[in-house]
């Protein structure tokens, strides 16, 4: 499998029965499609519903059902639709347990940058500083590397979304945890080694006394 479905299969492992959890755009997207049987989450997209299920099969998308992205997704029986200032309600009341989102960077205090980099034209933030500062759980699904460059680092140098938020790193070197002492690695890809994962990381990781094999 490709570096994407293998972080999307990790994550899905954070899911919990019965969470309400909101899916970013891109590659968190993915997430939905590889939830454990028997749990049951609550997807919530803040373009406007609550109970989102997998992607559609192709041919099969509905053209008026899809996510904050612009992505034809479905919608489970017990789904609802709602206007954005609900959605947003809900999130910024604190009621959505978990957030899955991409990075530009993450640092080792849990500050997150992924909405801009100067000088370049970007969209908008959209609703990610909504949802990292309204969520309980925030994690970070992306590639460990962009281009040979680091994403992990002491200090994130662009501009940040939040400080101080991030919970947890999936990549398809392994799973990392936020500490007050720094980033733990608890879980590495068996195929790669602990210095090559050191390597591609631009801050001192703490290695977990138990580290486990990744398993997705």
């Amino acid at each position: 499998m490709d570096n994407k479905e293998l972080i999307a299969r990790r994550v899905a492992q954070e899911i919990k029965d019965g969470d309400v959890v909101n899916l970013g755009i891109g590659m968190p997207t993915m997430v939905a499609n590889y939830i454990p049987e028997g749990v049951k989450p609550i997807l919530q997209s803040e373009n406007g519903f609550l109970g989102v299920g997998p992607a559609p099969a192709e041919g099969e998308e509905d053209p008026y059902i899809f996510n904050a992205g612009g992505q034809p997704v479905t919608i489970l029986p017990d789904g609802i639709f709602f206007d954005s200032a609900t959605s947003f309600g809900i999130i910024r009341g604190g009621h959505v347990d978990a957030t899955v989102l991409g990075a530009l960077q993450v640092d080792a205090k849990g500050n997150l940058a992924n909405w801009m980099i100067p000088g370049k034209m970007v969209p908008g933030m959209g609703g990610a500083m909504d949802l990292v500062t309204g969520a309980k759980k925030v994690i970070i699904a992306m590639e460990h590397t962009n281009r040979g460059n680091h994403k992990i680092l002491s200090e994130c140098n662009l501009p940040l979304t939040a400080a101080g938020k991030v919970s947890l790193i999936v990549t398809e070197m392994g799973v990392m945890e936020i500490t007050e002492e720094g980033i733990l690695l608890t879980e590495l890809n068996p195929e790669y080694t602990v210095d090559e994962i050191q390597e591609a990381t631009g801050a001192e990781l703490i290695i977990a006394d138990n580290l486990k094999e990744m398993t997705v």
